[in-house]
């Protein structure tokens, strides 16, 4: 394995998925709120599972997200 190669793939997914996971998560907080499920002054609790099958990896992290 090629330490150099692994870790810029790593860093390269890894934003990957930061950018799309924050667009995602502005875009349902939006519709949240035009719809009316939510007021927008909540504390979100959130949940990230990342997988990779092939090393048996499930690792997961929690969080809040604060709106206000």
């Amino acid at each position: 394995m090629n330490q150099d190669t692994f870790n810029m793939e790593v860093r390269k997914f890894l934003k990957v998925v930061g950018v799309t996971s924050q667009r995602e998560i502005e875009a349902a907080v939006d519709r949240a709120i035009q719809s009316g499920r939510i007021k927008g002054n909540e504390t979100l609790s959130a949940k990230v599972v990342l997988t990779i099958d092939s090393v048996d990896l499930k690792h997961e992290i929690t969080g809040d997200i604060e709106l206000e």
